[in-house]
């Protein structure tokens, strides 16, 4: 029997392996953070034998209340991930299991490689209308890559639209949300899409933290910055993803801002908005608001019940992307949040939340932001 991480976003540490019934393992934190809750490993052992795997000392991880009512996914051709048997008594998750075949992997989401992300950069700047920027480099020198989608010179009152995604690495699903959008987009056959690339310009960041995401962390980046609270004052020492991001930001502009991420703990799509920026108003909250109901009208899959409490008029934090562009460039930007458990509104048992739910939410998401460009359209 062996359990090993070393690969594209590992990580666990083997506590004791002795017996198929007895394995316990721990999660390593991010490099140079006590930040600690993804987990990717393969098991090589005897199939048809049932195994018993204990993940420990969850109690001071970075979500706790994230394994409550969570079911861990396995996966044997790490093409088709499913949901196995999973229980958590606050402190230990246990994953109980029958292997059908000799190696099978476990994941705390269903994992985007780096090598998928290439290839999608790589694809994509094939396609007409889109190419393919290199913005600077990470901590760790990999590429900050940019798609750039329509034209930005054929007319000057294009609306400059941004997504990013993946500002925390263990946040997969939303490398998989963009992945739908971007193959949407440039469907040449979709008349959405090609509706809003005659109005609007897309800058895609697809993958805002490719170390972290290599590193197999959870929140930070290779030097243990959560690039999600480093928008006010970004460094080309610590955070150069953010510094690079920003900085072509101010050479575009932004009319509308989303930026992907996964939560733990809440089983539903949801958005967070901007209210608590000191120039919030109400055409942001009109527009907001469209966003919404858009998004409510396109898919049941998202909802606008349960999220986070929202942010007292001047308080919000201008470190957090969502809030720092919203205030920097007076538009609507929103944090979109997806579940790493499930949807609870569309329960699936087997599979849960998962790549193509992932996918169509992220073709879907065109029909809101369409809405908004034909209303600020009205307004130019």
């Amino acid at each position: 029997m062996q359990i090993n991480a070393k690969f594209d976003s590992g990580n666990i540490h083997v506590v004791s392996a002795d017996s198929p019934d007895a394995i316990r393992l721990r999660i390593n934190c991010d490099n140079q953070s006590n930040f600690y809750q993804w987990f990717h490993f393969r098991l090589h052992t005897q199939a048809m034998v049932n195994h018993t795997i204990i993940i420990e000392d969850l109690a001071k991880s970075a979500y706790p209340k994230g394994w409550e009512g969570y079911q861990a996914l396995a996966s044997y051709d790490r093409d088709e991930w499913f949901r196995v048997d999973t229980q958590f008594d606050g402190d230990e998750l246990t994953i109980d299991v029958t292997p059908e075949y000799e190696v099978m992997y476990f994941a705390y989401f269903i994992p985007y490689s780096y090598d998928r992300y290439l290839n999608l950069l790589a694809s994509a700047q094939t396609s007409f209308d889109c190419q393919h920027v290199l913005l600077g480099e990470t901590v760790d020198g990999r590429d900050v890559s940019m798609l750039v989608i329509g034209d930005p010179h054929s007319d000057e009152t294009k609306l400059n639209i941004w997504v990013t995604a993946r500002q925390h690495p263990g946040e997969s699903m939303a490398s998989w949300c963009v992945e739908g959008l971007i193959e949407r987009l440039l469907d040449e056959n979709d008349g959405l899409s090609r509706d809003l690339l005659n109005h609007a310009v897309f800058y895609i960041v697809p993958n805002m933290n490719p170390d972290g995401s290599v590193r197999g962390h959870l929140r930070t980046n290779a030097v243990g910055v959560n690039l999600n609270r480093e928008w006010q004052t970004p460094s080309l020492e610590t955070s150069p993803e953010v510094y690079h991001v920003l900085h072509k930001m101010r050479e575009t502009g932004v009319d509308m801002y989303l930026d992907l991420h996964g939560d733990e703990a809440l089983p539903y799509n949801f958005v967070a908005g901007s209210e608590g920026v000191p120039n919030y108003d109400e055409r942001m909250a009109g527009l907001e608001n469209t966003f919404k109901q858009s998004l409510l009208n396109a898919t049941p899959e998202f909802q606008d019940v349960y999220g986070y409490p929202k942010n007292q008029p001047g308080e919000a934090n201008l470190t957090v992307a969502s809030n720092a562009v919203a205030h920097q460039f007076n538009c609507m930007a929103y944090t979109l949040e997806m579940p790493f458990k499930d949807n609870a509104d569309l329960p699936d048992a087997a599979f849960g939340w998962s790549v193509p739910r992932c996918a169509q939410l992220g073709e879907d998401l065109l029909i809101p932001i369409r809405a908004v460009v034909n209303k600020l359209k009205t307004t130019q």
